[in-house]
């Protein structure tokens, strides 16, 4: 065994010598001038400003700034620039066609991993859909494990259904990871596990009880002395961050009374957790803002596709962040149609959400919302030089990108429907 160890691991290391690098390399410095900036950050709107960007930071923002020797100057001519566009519900790098099973790495199948599930292991920096997200401005995003088992729904408490996985960050360039285990994905309501919601906050309270168990008495149970424990210890582990507060749970869940329920439990249990979905969120909105427990939605939600959203509102996300909610938005489709990130936000000022609300849902918000507003989100020196150059109001559905840089380094403006359309629409695709 020992030979065919070693064997492996020369493989391995040769592998790793070979293979090509993810990470974009480093880029040259670049300062962006007379640019109208929409820094999402202390600084505001600045007319005719200045950003300069070096080792994939921003450096500076500010109006008349001097540019450093041997700087690359862009002039923006007043254009538009904003942080890069930040999707808080996908599963980009995971899942490639819907309906093909073999291309989906979203969810988990397995009785023993539910909590611990980690999509990370199954991104694919090769997939066509990144850069077609890209290319709706977006620059990072938030992979949401899918619900797991054969099925979109729930199930019993024995397929290990409870808990749907780990919520993790990506860039849309190089090596997509960013952060893992940002937050455990669950539902709560009609696709929840238990076959009712009162099995389901039973079932859920007594599963973070083993937790708490498990946690006190590890030594116990390597030993065999703790009672049966219903769930895995590499779910025990992923949970234990959750009781302690150090991680929240992410609950999809979507009619008022269950979201009530939602905030009542995570009251009791001492938890905190993000609300995704909530689609009749506006009618608990004060409740929601006075637990102080942010939301995230879809903003063009508004037909009764289930009995759990009968009270479904165009006007959801403009309600609730006027009762104080923090709120992100979110695409229409979390693989295929994340590019159109903006337009829901776009819909939901008109909506009577605010311009600054809307752009803030899509940029810093989804970052504050996940622990990551000290690096990604806003045009502030230190943050990650994620940005975005328009050649219209971002919002508006017939602008588009001129320049697209993640960590610093410009991305193409290019994607393979692009590739395809042109190669067929020049006549050449018959001949390859």
């Amino acid at each position: 065994m020992k030979p065919i160890l070693s064997a492996l691991a020369g493989l391995l290391a040769a592998s790793a010598l070979t293979a090509p690098a993810l990470a974009a390399p480093a880029a040259a410095p670049v300062a962006i001038i007379h640019a109208r900036l929409l820094t999402m950050g202390p600084a505001g709107e600045i007319a005719d400003g200045t950003l300069i960007v070096r080792d994939g930071k921003i450096l500076a923002v500010g109006k008349g700034l001097a540019v450093p020797a041997g700087v690359q100057v862009i002039d923006a001519k007043g254009a538009i620039v904003t942080p890069g566009l930040f999707a808080p519900n996908t599963v980009l790098g995971v899942r490639e066609v819907n309906s093909v099973k073999g291309t989906d790495d979203a969810k988990s199948a397995s009785a023993d991993l539910g909590a611990a599930f980690d999509p990370q292991y199954g991104l694919n920096p090769d997939s066509t859909l990144v850069p077609v997200a890209r290319l709706g401005g977006v620059t990072r995003a938030i992979v949401v494990p899918a619900p797991g088992g054969d099925g979109e729904g729930g199930g019993d408490d024995g397929d290990g259904s409870l808990f749907d996985g780990q919520v993790l960050a990506i860039r849309l360039a190089g090596d997509l990871l960013v952060k893992p285990r940002l937050a455990v994905a669950m539902r709560f309501g009609e696709n929840g596990a238990g076959g009712s919601r009162g099995a389901e906050i039973g079932l859920l309270r007594a599963r973070l009880d083993e937790v708490r168990l498990y946690k006190q008495n590890r030594a116990a149970y390597d030993r065999g002395e703790t009672r049966d424990l219903k769930l895995s210890r590499a779910d025990l582990e992923a949970l234990i961050p959750v009781v302690e507060g150090r991680e929240p749970l992410l609950v999809t869940v979507h009619r008022a009374a269950d979201i009530r329920q939602v905030l009542a439990f995570a009251r009791e249990q001492r938890l905190r957790v993000i609300l995704n979905g909530a689609e009749e969120g506006w009618r608990v909105a004060d409740e929601i803002a006075a637990a102080k427990v942010p939301v995230i939605l879809n903003a063009t939600a508004d037909l009764p596709r289930s009995f759990e959203i009968v009270g479904a509102s165009l006007r959801n996300a403009a309600r609730l962040r006027a009762a104080g909610v923090e709120i992100a938005i979110v695409s229409p489709d979390p693989a295929h149609r994340v590019r159109e990130l903006r337009y829901e936000a776009g819909s939901a000022v008109a909506q009577g959400l605010s311009y600054a609300a809307a752009l803030e849902a899509i940029t810093i918000a989804p970052a504050r919302i996940f622990g990551l507003a000290d690096q990604l989100g806003s045009l502030q020196p230190g943050r990650a030089a994620d940005l975005v150059i328009w050649d219209g109001d971002p919002l508006e559905p017939r602008s588009l990108p001129t320049a697209i840089y993640v960590d610093g380094a410009p991305q193409p403006l290019r994607s393979r429907a692009l590739d395809l359309r042109d190669r067929y629409e020049s006549g050449d695709g018959a001949s390859r």
